[in-house]
């Protein structure tokens, strides 16, 4: 999962951003709104967490330009005002949460867990039903077949919670070269096999693929 972080506070930067990490999500850091602007528009984040008050773009003014752009994607503002107009304005331009300063880590994973899980994969609960076989925490983002968790290496993680974001709509290689190995050069080929074997440790259906369309994992 492809998070960007938006900081000017170096403190407050390096923990976050070495905190989220530590919990698989990779993350894009940035002091200045003009930078985080410009990568939104490079690559693609399943999830902004903004500070309001940055150089040069504030984070209010780069929801709004990603806004007029329909540009959708979640927000969770972190920000030390307190002036109920101004919160209100986050929440008027459509963030997803608000954390106010200072905040503990651990506060900052849950908020994450439970933007992903409402926006994502429209879940209150825990564990997704796949199919009847396949079951997906949202969560700790692990594959279960039953109660069982399939073991999986990373990138195969990342390959099926892509597919799931996509909400049973068909992934073309390009998505997956993009959301899973950053835009690095990867054969397709490569991609096929990453995919074989995640249908090894599963079922031969529980990944479908279409000429010219891609991949996709079909939710109940």
């Amino acid at each position: 999962m492809n998070i960007l972080l938006l900081e000017d506070d170096f403190d407050y930067k390096i923990s976050i951003k070495e905190y989220l990490e530590s919990l698989d999500y990779k993350v894009d850091d940035f002091e200045n709104g003009e930078e985080a602007l410009n990568a939104i528009y490079e690559k693609n984040y399943h999830l902004l967490i903004l500070d309001i008050k940055v150089p040069n773009i504030s984070g209010y003014d780069l929801v709004r330009t990603l806004k007029k752009d329909e540009k959708n994607i979640p927000v969770i503002f972190i920000t030390s005002l307190t002036d109920i107009n101004n919160l209100s304005m986050g929440y008027e331009l459509g963030c997803n949460d608000y954390i106010k300063k200072p905040f503990s880590l651990k506060e900052l994973k849950y908020r994450v867990e439970q933007v992903v899980k409402s926006v994502y994969f429209n879940a209150n609960e825990n564990i997704l039903k796949l199919t009847e076989e396949f079951y997906y925490n949202t969560n700790k983002m692990e594959l279960l077949r039953k109660t069982e968790v399939i073991n999986l290496t990373k990138k195969e993680h990342e390959v099926i919670f892509s597919l799931l974001t996509h909400k049973s709509q068909f992934v073309t290689f390009d998505t997956l070269r993009e959301e899973v190995w950053d835009n690095k050069y990867i054969n397709e080929s490569d991609i096929r096999v990453c995919i074989k074997n995640i249908r090894a440790k599963t079922s031969k259906t529980f990944i479908l693929n279409q000429r010219g369309l891609g991949y996709k994992i079909v939710r109940d």
